[in-house]
């Protein structure tokens, strides 16, 4: 096979497009061309009058290395490169040591996945509930405002990701080709299978449900054990290695291998790790707000008379500004044709988040607008930024209501530090309901002056996104984990042997993709490890 890039053509270009296409970039005849597959299909839409889409094709040909040589050196003409995944272990033979894996987000569920494909039959512990059962919990937060503080949005079976918009591209270097494996596996569970050639895949919640539910039974089948509603209260650590873990309800289970997969929001473990002398130290993550507007708004500032297209669907940006002040102000989790959710894990505390489904076709665009913080904004004690993330979610409680709802400005009364009374053109989408006012208080004041400066700049490369009735609603504060648990080049903590912190919640990740490849990573340093210690002397 051959890869060809960069094959770019009008968006309305006809089918036999692509082929009339490879046979100019070849050289060939109709005859010679044996067939082809789409590996990519991005779009450039800098010139919003005449959108290009942009092709990575692996096409089949006769006689091919004789093409070869006679391409030579010609620019986007490859051989194909492998992209298959093989596995770097396999359990041994009657081995009765088992894996233990905490967490079901994206981390764990491919960490269980890899682990039992490889034949070691991981205990995959998750401290919420199944993911059906834990959306109907959800939504009691979002209609009744009932929080189920350990079966909600941060948790239960699929991950914070499973209520967000499910984007499914990462930034991440991946010479090993991990991310076509983890795109591979959620094709196998019913993802749709344009997810392996769009540029920007995305699933959306609800089909992020049935999902998960597949990758369970798949890793039940190969002898994987799920417990869900089993929190792991502590760690038995002697003499610097994982023996065991210890369940809320008193039970033991016995390991020499665990992965912390327990996502950016388990703050109480966190702790626990810290108290058992596990190394932790504070990193940098980000506050700010969820800003909305009318979806139609972005799609005609990005795609101008093309917006509407079928194939490019709900337009999203990513922007970001250097302040006076030092900080960095960037959108963050933009969601197309999304929702705002309440995505709180602890009673009396207000946090937002942002969520699409799979048809992105809701009125409004949101994003977080967030402000870069790090450990000098909360030096100290190394889990310092918990506390901090707590200070400002309670702040936004009580300034909501103290019910849950959230509290909201509209920005032109935000940048005229005014405080709003009623909305206008833009109505917001969180649920249980939004409280106006004055959100100069919801967030530190270096911050609030940051946003402030941004978001005029924001409007001169969007047009209309400073538009007056455009809605922020506060607070966003779990970007990323306010910790890191540093690990060795084995993946193994620093100071801990056997147990691999994983994921977004250790600090190495930032997403579904890039959690899911973390996750494999860490899967394979298990069953390396694994497999030498079992090996006879």
């Amino acid at each position: 096979m051959l890869r060809l890039t960069d094959v770019q053509l009008p968006l309305d270009h006809p089918e036999s497009g692509l082929e009339s296409a490879i046979l100019a970039r070849l050289g060939i005849t109709a005859d010679a061309l044996l067939g082809y597959t789409v590996f990519r299909r991005a779009y450039d839409a800098r010139k919003k009058s005449a959108v290009n889409l942009i092709y990575t094709l692996d096409v089949e040909v006769g006689n091919e290395a004789a093409l070869l040589k006679r391409l030579q050196g010609k620019r986007g003409v490859q051989p194909t490169p492998d992209t298959n995944y093989r596995f770097v272990a396999r359990a041994p033979s009657g081995s009765k040591m088992r894996p233990v894996v905490i967490g079901t987000g994206p981390c764990g569920l491919f960490a269980g996945l890899l682990l039992a494909q490889m034949g070691f039959r991981p205990i995959i512990l998750e401290r919420g509930k199944s993911v059906r059962e834990r959306t109907k919990d959800t939504f009691g937060l979002w209609r009744k405002r009932v929080l189920h503080p350990e079966s909600n949005v941060q948790f239960g079976e699929g991950g914070a990701g499973t209520f967000s918009d499910g984007k499914l591209w990462t930034q991440v270097k991946d010479p090993n080709h991990y991310g076509r494996k983890v795109l591979t596996e959620f094709v196998k569970a019913d993802a749709p299978p344009e997810i392996l050639y769009v540029s920007k895949p995305h699933i959306g919640t609800f089909r992020l449900v049935k999902m998960v539910e597949q990758m369970r039974a798949s890793i039940e089948a190969l002898g994987g054990e799920f417990r869900f509603e089993s929190k792991v209260d502590d760690i038995e650590i002697d003499d610097g290695r994982v023996r065991a873990v210890v369940l809320a309800n008193g039970e033991r289970i016995a390991t020499s291998h665990l992965v912390l997969a327990i996502g950016h929001s388990a703050r109480d473990t966190f702790q626990m790790l810290y108290d058992r002398g596990v190394y932790v130290e504070a990193k940098p993550f980000s506050l700010g707000f969820r800003i909305e507007h009318p979806q139609s708004l972005i799609d005609n500032c990005r795609f101008g008379p093309n917006a509407g297209n079928p194939i490019l669907g709900a337009a999203d940006y990513k922007l970001v500004h250097h302040c006076e002040n030092g900080r960095s102000v960037y959108s963050f989790c933009m969601c197309p044709g999304g929702t705002v959710v309440a995505a709180t894990s602890e009673p009396g505390r207000v946090v937002t988040n942002g969520m699409s489904q799979y048809s992105r076709n809701e009125r409004n665009a949101n994003s977080g607008i967030v402000v870069g913080i790090t450990p000098a904004d909360y030096p100290g004690h190394p889990l310092a930024g918990i506390a901090f993330q707590r200070e400002w979610e309670s702040r936004a409680f009580e300034l909501g209501g103290g019910n849950y709802d959230a509290p909201g400005q509209l920005v032109g009364d935000f940048l005229a530090n005014r405080p709003s009374t009623e909305f206008g053109s833009v109505l917001p989408s969180y649920k249980p309901g939004v409280r106006l006012g004055d959100l100069s208080p919801s967030l530190p004041d270096y911050a609030i002056a940051a946003i402030r400066e941004a978001l005029p700049v924001f409007d001169r490369q969007i047009q209309g996104f400073a538009m007056r009735d455009a809605v922020l609603t506060g607070v966003e504060t779990r970007t990323s984990s306010p910790i890191r648990i540093k690990r060795n080049d084995l993946f193994e903590s620093l100071n801990t042997r056997g147990l691999y912190p994983a994921g977004e919640g250790a600090g190495y990740a930032g997403g579904i993709m890039s959690a899911a490849i973390d996750g494999i990573k860490v899967a394979e340093a298990v069953a390396l490890s694994m497999v030498s210690a079992s090996a006879p002397a």
